[in-house]
């Protein structure tokens, strides 16, 4: 019988292995509500659905701020490590960690690309496109260190941590404009 899960995709494989496997009994995982909780959250449905687990995202951290960054890196579960100690010191700068805001990598081949479905799981109401294209998401274009306000979120605009670490001028335009985003 041929296996359902297969990939040859890097980052995929990468965000599989990298995490720490074990099962909660049925009555645990009753308990907690179908929810296994680590860093990274994944809703187990408590009867195996196929097609709500086609629903349900591959993010990091906790959705429930409202504060979501999506980013699209291709080679890692979500940022190079260099990425990620900027990421951790800038929204610390701003009384923010890990464990309280959602980080989704597009590159991951779990995750739609459907801004829709995206807004309707998350329900964020401050979005942050770390180097994501908004035309990408279908979304109007919105100039880098930009903002779009919808009607429940506002959108910023900017450029991933790769393309600042090249660039100062770009880093300094980042973060002041992330600060006055985050504290609005």
């Amino acid at each position: 019988m041929a296996s359902l899960l297969t990939t040859d995709n890097a980052a995929a494989l990468q965000a599989l292995m990298s995490e720490t496997l074990f099962s909660m009994g049925e009555e645990q995982q009753a308990a907690s509500g179908g929810f296994v909780q680590n860093q990274t959250q994944t809703y187990i449905p408590p009867a195996a659905d196929a097609s709500a687990a086609t629903e349900e995202f591959i993010y990091q951290g906790d959705k429930s701020t409202g504060v979501l960054f999506i980013l699209r890196y291709p080679d890692y579960p979500y940022f190079s490590p260099q990425a990620e100690e900027a990421f951790l010191k800038t929204i610390g700068a701003l009384q923010l960690n890990a464990s309280n805001v959602a980080v989704l990598n597009l590159a991951n081949p779990h995750n739609p690309n459907d801004f829709k479905r995206i807004m309707q799981f998350f329900q964020p109401k401050k979005i942050t496109l770390l180097g994501v294209e908004p035309l990408s998401l279908k979304l109007p274009e919105i100039g880098h260190n930009s903002y779009m306000k919808g009607k429940v979120a506002t959108v910023f605009n900017t450029f991933s941590f790769e393309e600042m670490f090249a660039d100062v001028q770009k880093k300094k335009l980042f973060w002041g404009e992330f600060k006055t985003f985050i504290l609005s």
